[in-house]
């Protein structure tokens, strides 16, 4: 576990993740798994598409969680 990632969703938050936090997480995330804080020229193209990948994954994550005793994700109709 990368312990800077921080929990996104309430009650850890006190409201909605912005986007900036979640491609922060998902950032730490490819760093940890990949070994480079910051990745050499020729590794940057795959390096950001993890990270834009990873980011849309936890969004749709967090979107679709129930949290008990609170509406089910950010969009709920």
């Amino acid at each position: 576990m990368c312990r800077s990632i921080k929990t996104l969703r309430p009650p850890a938050l006190p409201e909605e993740a912005t986007e900036e936090e979640v491609r922060a997480a998902a950032l730490q995330y490819v760093r940890k798994v990949s070994g480079f804080r910051a990745p050499a020229a020729h590794n940057q193209e795959v390096f950001e598409r993890a990270v834009d990948e990873i980011a849309r994954a936890t969004a749709a994550l967090l979107d679709g969680l129930e949290v008990r005793g609170g509406a089910r994700g950010s969009q709920a109709s």
